[in-house]
């Protein structure tokens, strides 16, 4: 595999593991050109749902997007890189199991939402209340009094 930062064309294994549920692998790999390390995953590449957006608009799931806003969430939180991977991991899983051509994106939301307030309920009140558009400070407090 291709070196991240210089570019050369060979890297080594230095350690393998398989996730706890099977589905991805890690490599640590380091270069033999300048010696750096990075850390590679490799998953089944796998077609997922179109997602509906608010507006109607179909476009293809993205991993990234999913796993950005939960990283957004979870900013300056305790909260490892490793289990964000799980959350975002586990919420894929769930969209593939799902069996549906499409889906909207209020349901993903929800699921974020569910992994959220299960690894912090700070960061599930943040995505929460820019994910439910809050109209009132009312609509705010019931969701705090809800994770209290």
């Amino acid at each position: 595999m291709k070196c991240p930062f210089c570019g050369h064309a060979e890297t080594l294994v230095t350690e393998t593991r398989v996730s706890e549920d099977g589905t991805v692998v890690r490599r640590r790999r380091r270069c033999v050109a300048c010696d750096k390390r990075c850390t590679t995953y490799e998953r089944a590449d796998v077609s997922f749902p179109m997602v509906i957006k608010k507006d109607g608009r179909r476009v293809e799931h993205e991993r990234c997007k999913l796993l950005a806003s939960m990283t957004l969430a979870l900013r300056k939180r305790p909260i490892g890189t490793e289990q964000i991977e799980a959350a975002v991991e586990r919420i894929q899983e769930r969209l593939l199991h799902s069996g549906l051509r499409e889906i909207h994106t209020a349901r993903i939301g929800e699921m974020v939402m569910a992994e959220l307030k299960g690894l912090d309920k700070v960061a599930y009140v943040r995505f929460a209340s820019v994910y439910r558009s809050f109209e009132d400070v009312d609509e705010f407090r019931l969701l705090v009094d809800e994770v209290r």
